[in-house]
């Protein structure tokens, strides 16, 4: 049964998330159009960005209003390690530019529109008429200053199914 929690936590989700290399083999750098970049691409609730750049730049996701002054003041996320990779987890509009002085002027900036895909998302369910299961936490408890985490199971069959759980 814990063989069947992982498969369906860890295995599937994987399956279906793409990672995005923003720029393709250009990186995030100046003299790229990430408009274009973005153009016929479908971001998913799952996917990843991967920021490939320099040490002159850097990734910085800000507010619509700051993407759009080319704003470094006020960050909702700095990176600097010349290789970011942004989880996609929430659907609506996320903004990234460059932090260094200018750059963001120079077409380092980036909007990407994450959807929520209900058939893509569906992708990560069982599609027969087997079991589902999923795993959900339950309360931490604390032992000797180590944290640890208790998991309860529930199983619940596919729609149309027939399976008996066991």
């Amino acid at each position: 049964m814990l063989l069947a929690v992982l498969l369906v936590a860890v295995v599937l989700p994987a399956s279906t998330a793409t990672d995005y290399t923003v720029g393709e083999s250009s990186g995030w750098t100046i003299g790229v159009d990430y408009s274009a970049w973005t153009e016929g691409k479908t971001f998913h609730i799952g996917d990843t960005l991967s920021f490939q750049y320099n040490p002159v730049h850097s990734v910085m996701e800000v507010s619509a209003a700051d993407h759009g002054a080319c704003s470094t003041s006020n960050p909702l996320g700095w990176y600097t390690d010349q290789s970011t990779t942004i989880q996609l987890t929430d659907p609506g509009t996320r903004y990234f530019i460059c932090g260094t002085s200018g750059h963001c002027g120079f077409g380092m900036n980036l909007a990407v529109t994450v959807v929520f895909d209900d058939s893509r998302s569906s992708a990560t369910r069982a599609t027969s008429s087997s079991t589902v299961m999923s795993a959900k936490p339950s309360k931490s408890t604390r032992n000797d200053d180590v944290a640890t985490s208790a998991a309860t199971t529930t199983a619940t069959a596919a729609p149309g199914s027939s399976s008996k759980l066991t």
